[in-house]
């Protein structure tokens, strides 16, 4: 397909930084932020608020086409999620709604009714788009697809860092039983797609992490408007 502006796909364990990652990112590239990991938090937050157990499979599937999920932009950039009109986005950064949206996005009848929404929101390009399955199923041919990972013991220390409430080993502890059960899942189990660069940001900051993003999607954009002004003639 294509697209005015590429696509961008960002994917890695939790804990790893996808999100400020992303976020920093879209900002640099001039691009739309879309955090499809949001949307399966909302789920999960809906399914809370009416009463339903992230265990009762056809309960929450049966949800999904009864919410209105989407997102707000702030100033930065940085969107928010609406959920049936309401601003919900504080509500689904909490570790129990981590937790929820890891439990909710391993039913296959979820992740099939997000898919729509994912790729109307990536449609026109020009977009960063934070989440699993957005470079093998939402967008095969982003342009750039990244495994965002970091050790265990570095995740665990930028989220308690984040998180103040929070000690090192209850995070540490809770990030090891995300990775077991999002690697150990059988629809869409965490892993790399086949032709994702994976970058290590064990050793680096923020900044630096991004500044080798930027210059992968300009060299891969570089590439790409070659090859189709060569196709051109």
């Amino acid at each position: 397909m294509t697209r005015p502006r590429p696509v961008i796909a960002i994917d890695g364990p939790a804990g790893v930084g996808k999100s400020t990652t992303s976020r920093e990112l879209a900002r640099r590239l001039g691009y739309t932020l879309v955090d499809t990991g949001a949307l399966y938090r909302g789920v999960a937050l809906a399914a809370r608020d009416r009463g339903i157990s992230w265990d009762e499979e056809a309960a929450v599937v049966a949800l999904c086409p009864q919410i209105e999920l989407g997102f707000v932009s702030q100033d930065d950039g940085t969107p928010r999620l609406l959920l049936d009109g309401r601003d919900r986005g504080d509500d689904i950064r909490t570790p129990e709604m981590s937790s929820g949206a890891s439990k909710v996005s391993a039913y296959p009848g979820v992740r099939r009714a997000l898919l729509g929404i994912q790729r109307q929101l990536g449609r026109e390009g020009g977009v960063v788009l934070e989440g699993r399955d957005i470079g093998t199923v939402v967008f095969p041919d982003a342009l750039l697809k990244v495994y965002l990972t970091a050790s265990v013991e570095v995740r665990a220390k930028r989220r308690a860092k984040e998180m103040t409430d929070l000690d090192y080993d209850e995070v540490a502890a809770d990030i090891a039983r995300r990775d077991a059960a999002d690697a150990g899942r059988d629809d869409s189990p965490l892993a790399t797609a086949g032709d994702a660069v994976t970058v290590d940001t064990s050793e680096m900051g923020i900044d630096e992490a991004v500044d080798a993003l930027v210059a992968m999607v300009e060299k891969r954009s570089a590439t790409a408007d070659a090859t189709e002004t060569s196709d051109g003639h």
